[in-house]
């Protein structure tokens, strides 16, 4: 399968409990089903590498129960290789499309280490790998030049860039990496043309515009977008908590907690 457009990294919705919402996740398909090409749970909008195995678990399953023939893409934020091939293994016995892997995490990850790391993920899973190239959590980030020789790999179907530089993604665009190319920043949309897509929490919201935005990219779309960031608190360093804040208003899921809020867990 051959992915573009938008794809949304479906915030976590937790009840009051802490337990993931099966109709909280029901109803926030339904509201953007129609305007995504994608589903992705448990990445860093879900707050993935702060949810616990079954928090984990369960709002993949359910987005897979609720996809509505939509793609499920399982984000796998995990600090080691050993750790993401066991729940990447998990995903796929759970029925996803595909993965979505960050680099392992630490600053003395060397650029050979990441890609043996999507190599061995790769033979130990049969389905896609999306490659998250960013530095927020795993704490590093690929080169030009390792992410190339990633998407050499097989299996590798996509990247959701979120290097945060521009010229980074232009010149991945320019080198032609043979996956499509995804921008990961909403405010990044106008000086990264060319890219095959977006993933982004504002697609939680407003995936229409997002959509409008790819089609024809414009200085005043734009600025459309910037607004709604600021307005629903994208830019900020906890954005999910704002996003989930704007998605109990409109009464699409139960609460705004955040993981690990009421039951004070760690993964």
């Amino acid at each position: 399968m051959t992915y573009k457009g938008t794809i949304v990294p479906l915030v976590t919705p937790l009840d009051a409990g802490g337990a993931v919402s099966e109709k909280s996740v029901d109803r926030l398909i339904e509201e953007i089903g129609d305007e995504v090409t994608g589903l992705m749970p448990a990445l860093s909008s879900g707050e993935g590498w702060k949810l616990t195995e079954q928090q984990w678990i369960d709002v993949v399953s359910y987005t897979i129960r609720h996809s509505r023939g939509l793609p499920v893409l399982a984000g796998v934020q995990l600090p080691d290789t050993a750790s993401v091939i066991a729940r990447a293994r998990t995903a796929v016995d759970l029925g996803v499309d595909a993965i979505v892997v960050s680099t392992p995490f630490g600053g003395d990850v060397t650029q050979d280490e990441i890609v043996e790391h999507y190599r061995a993920v790769r033979e130990a899973v049969g389905v896609g790998i999306f490659v998250y190239n960013e530095e927020a959590v795993s704490g590093n980030r690929a080169e030009l030049d390792t992410l190339l020789r990633v998407c050499r790999l097989p299996g590798i179907v996509g990247i959701k860039e979120s290097s945060g530089s521009t010229e980074f993604t232009r010149a991945l665009l320019a080198a032609e990496p043979g996956v499509p190319v995804f921008e990961g920043w909403e405010n990044l949309l106008i000086d990264t043309v060319g890219v095959q897509g977006f993933i982004g929490p504002l697609a939680n919201l407003e995936p229409a515009v997002c959509n409008a935005m790819l089609a024809e990219p414009t200085k005043q779309r734009q600025e459309e977008i910037d607004d709604l960031c600021r307005r629903f608190g994208i830019f900020e360093d906890t954005w999910y908590k704002p996003v989930k804040a704007e998605l109990v208003r409109r009464g699409v899921i139960e609460t705004d907690l955040t993981a690990g809020e009421e039951q004070g867990a760690t993964p």
